[in-house]
């Protein structure tokens, strides 16, 4: 799964449940995507292309794990 932040929003590629995932990861410590995204711009952070922890994958689905950036 791959996260992009713009200046003027988020765009998620990746599985649906990959997103779903993501989203309610981030639910946790956020109330809106908004303010996830002022966060992010807030600290003026570098992108980082390490990997991090990936949601347990579902049956059927592919056995390659992406990093989440």
């Amino acid at each position: 799964m791959k996260v992009y932040v713009h200046k003027k929003g988020v765009i998620m590629a990746g599985k649906a449940w990959e997103i779903q995932a993501k989203l309610k990861q981030m639910q946790k410590s956020f109330d809106t995507l908004e303010q996830w995204v002022d966060v992010i711009h807030s600290a003026n952070c570098k992108p980082t292309l390490s990997a991090s922890a990936t949601a347990q994958k579902k049956t059927g689905s592919s056995s390659y794990f992406r990093p989440i950036v």
